[in-house]
């Protein structure tokens, strides 16, 4: 089995919160007090890890892309 975690927090917790919700489909997040989360990725083969770290690493990219354009324009 191999496992991968990962830590999450953004500029602001709103920002966070955003990042949180795009993942709401993909897997689980457990929130660390309210200023960030984890995900945690359990995968039978390091292939379909590196597979799923990918499909969840764009999702917070393209959101977190959209979040700084939003932040220029309010």
């Amino acid at each position: 089995m191999w496992q991968l975690s990962l830590r999450i927090q953004s500029r602001t917790q709103t920002d966070t919160s955003a990042l949180a919700a795009c993942l709401a489909t993909d897997c689980e997040t457990l929130w660390d007090g309210e200023e960030a989360f984890n995900i945690i990725l359990n995968e039978s083969t390091c292939k379909d890890l590196r597979a799923m770290w990918n499909t969840r690493l764009r999702g917070l990219i393209a959101t977190d892309s959209v979040l700084k354009v939003f932040g220029k324009h309010s």
